[in-house]
This record gives C-alpha cells, structure tokens and sequence, in this order.
C-alpha cells in the first residue's frame, strides 16, 4: 500500500511539473529572458516620436551592444546602439542641440540618437529593413553605392546580396532578433493581452 502511494505522489508531482513547463513555454518566459526589452519606455517614446518600430530599435541594441551600456567597439562605436561619434555629430546637428554636451554613454541620449538614426535611414530607404540595417552597419554611402550597382528595384534587394560578409551577417542577426521580438511582442503594441 505504501508503495502504491508513492507511485501516485510520483505521478502527481511528473503531472504537475510537466503542466507548469508547459505553462512557462506558453507564457513566453524563456523567450522573454533570452530577449528582453530593458529601456522599454524609453525605446517606445522616442520610436513613436520619430516613426520608426520599437521592436526593431530593441532587436539593435540587443546584438549591437547585448545591453551593456557603456559599450565601446573597437572602431570607437558607444553605447547602446553602438553611435560612432561623426555620426551622433550629424544626429545632433539635425536635432539642433550641441554635440559637446551629448553623453553617448547615457542610455536615454544613446537611444534617442540611434533611434533618430535608425528612423531616418528607413526613411531614405523606403522602409526596407534590409537596406537599412545593412547603413546601420555599414553606412549610407555603402549601400547607396551597392543600390548604384543595382538594376532593380530597391526593394527587391535581399540579405543575400549584401556584398559585406560582415555587414549581411550583421543585417541576418538583427533581423532574427527582430523577429523573435515580433513574435514575443507583438501581442503587446497592438494592443492584444498577453
């Protein structure tokens, strides 16, 4: 009888431990710990204030800088959005604030810029992710060259022939990112629950 317990107690407790993986699996946690979205409110404000999507902003500073907010590259690129310093120079001239007095080590500067810039490229390329990923990464004035070279649509234009190898590794990480944020929070800016 006492064995025949202990075999119920058993399968009770498999039951109950499988039912709560299942309901952490269904919740997103996993998910949401391997991409989460520190600096939320501050995304979100500054995507809404320059059109851009706060999904993709997040999905940036995840392989740009993993978070660290006083990240510096070796090619001398800041912060969180990874800002190289002529560039936030430009960011600033079009925002009309002095660039002496910008902290690109502050997160709330750091992703006011990047998104600013972020916003700005989709603007110059018609809301191609691809192409404007890949000027994140490697300049305006790449692309544009590739884009020269280009007897297409611009649109048309795929990862795969991104001619970089580090800049089209670059846009295929930022995008998986990107789609993972979709799919984890999607539900969330559309305004469905959880």
């Amino acid at each position: 009888m006492f064995i025949a317990k202990k075999k119920i107690v058993k399968t009770i407790t498999i039951i109950f431990l499988l039912f709560m993986i299942l309901a952490v699996y269904q919740s997103n946690f996993v998910g949401r710990m391997m991409y989460p979205f520190p600096y939320k409110q501050t995304v979100e404000k500054y995507a809404a204030q320059y059109g851009t999507d706060p999904l993709l902003v997040i999905a940036v500073i995840r392989e740009e800088s993993r978070f660290i907010t006083k990240s510096k590259s070796s090619k001398g690129a800041v912060g969180l959005m990874q800002l190289m310093p002529g560039t936030a120079k430009e960011v600033a001239v079009w925002l009309k604030e002095d660039y002496a007095k910008a902290d690109l080590l502050d997160p709330e500067t750091n992703i006011r810029y990047g998104t600013w810039y972020l916003a700005s490229l989709s603007k110059e390329f018609s809301g191609n992710t691809v192409l404007t990923l890949a000027a994140y990464n490697a300049g305006i004035g790449r692309v544009q060259s590739w884009l020269d070279d280009w007897p297409k649509d611009p649109n048309a234009y795929r990862m795969e022939e991104i001619p970089i190898t580090e800049t089209r590794e670059y846009v295929e990480k930022v995008y998986k990112s990107y789609e993972k944020y979709l799919a984890l929070y999607a539900t969330q800016r559309s305004g469905g629950r959880e």
